[in-house]
């Protein structure tokens, strides 16, 4: 027997503000088509103003335990995947923990960018498998329309606001492949590319700074050191992509998604997309397409999944999970 951390509840929370491609064509030398040739982006939302990261990490946890059938009191941990916390200290998700009225247990934050989710997971697993914690809330929140440049239209119009979250339970397993929960996870990071992907903001400039971007560059890692993660995490698994149900990608651009999915071997009937309507939401990619996936019916009860991310730093990684 072994003890695996299982998805007990899922749920979302996404800013009423829909803000269609068309919009930039106002204020940017850009169009509609433009936009979605290159990214496969259509709209996404953004924060209303005043609304946090926490206000909407904390929205998503609710309905995350509202799906479990759980109160805060049930939970050990909270961990928040995020780049754009509300201060520089103390965390958001300290302040998700206040909001839930949860006077018990720990919470930390995790900042791997878009891989942040992926990062929370594997450190969630671990606290678990560790038995450190039984139930521990992840959540992958942000507000990047707050750190955009939008005089620059190479990266404004890619980016999107919102929340999503699991909840993952301790839950005891034969130690095979065929065990719900997460079955493997790999962590990679590389702080040699830097400049491709940063924000220009922080504690050494005084400022919150502006997201930059070199898109080709990011793009040509990208498909690479997702599709490797991938398999590895599998091959940890004693699995292989023939196995997969489904795959659930970082929700950055659809011609990385179908570059990632064709080098994995994997067709695209099987890959849960949502960039089409919330833009790249960073660390709340994965999680709000874990809930769309489910709402949608394609994701099921003992589904394998295969979840991967990549994001500054450069850092990526990947979960292998059954539903």
């Amino acid at each position: 027997m072994s003890v695996r951390a299982v998805v007990r509840g899922v749920g979302h929370y996404l800013p009423e503000r829909v803000v269609p491609n068309s919009e930039f064509e106002k204020s940017l030398d850009t169009t509609d088509e433009w936009i979605r040739t290159r990214s496969g982006i259509e709209r996404r939302h953004f924060a209303a103003e005043g609304q946090t990261t926490s206000d909407l990490a904390t929205r998503a946890a609710r309905a995350t335990l509202t799906d479990a059938g759980l109160e805060p009191a049930d939970l050990d941990a909270v961990i928040v995947a995020t780049s754009t916390a509300d201060f520089t200290f103390p965390s958001a998700a300290t302040m998700v923990q206040a909001e839930l009225g949860m006077t018990g247990g720990f919470a930390f934050d995790v900042q791997a960018v878009c891989a942040g989710f992926v990062f929370a997971l594997a450190n969630a697993n671990a606290l678990i498998v560790s038995g450190q914690a039984r139930r521990v809330l992840v959540i992958g929140a942000e507000t990047f329309s707050r750190i955009m440049d939008w005089t620059d239209r190479s990266t404004c119009v890619l980016f999107g606001d919102g929340a999503g979250a699991l909840i993952l339970e301790a839950t005891k397993g034969a130690g095979t492949p065929e065990d719900r929960g997460i079955l493997a996870t790999d962590l990679n990071s590389d702080g040699r590319f830097r400049d491709i992907l940063y924000v220009d903001g922080g504690v050494s400039t005084g400022t919150t700074g502006h997201l930059r971007m070199e898109g080709k560059e990011v793009f040509r890692h990208a498909i690479e050191k997702l599709a490797k993660t991938a398999h590895t995490a599998l091959d940890k698994a004693g699995l292989d992509g023939a196995d997969v149900d489904w795959v659930v990608p970082h929700q950055a651009n659809i011609r990385i998604i179908t570059g990632t999915a064709k080098k994995m071997g994997v067709p695209m009937d099987n890959v849960v997309v949502t960039v089409q309507d919330h833009g790249n939401t960073s660390a709340a990619s994965i999680p709000l397409a874990l809930y769309v996936g489910r709402q949608r019916g394609q994701i099921k009860e003992g589904d394998l999944i295969v979840t991967e991310a990549i994001g500054g730093g450069l850092a990526w990684g990947a979960v292998v999970l059954r539903w």
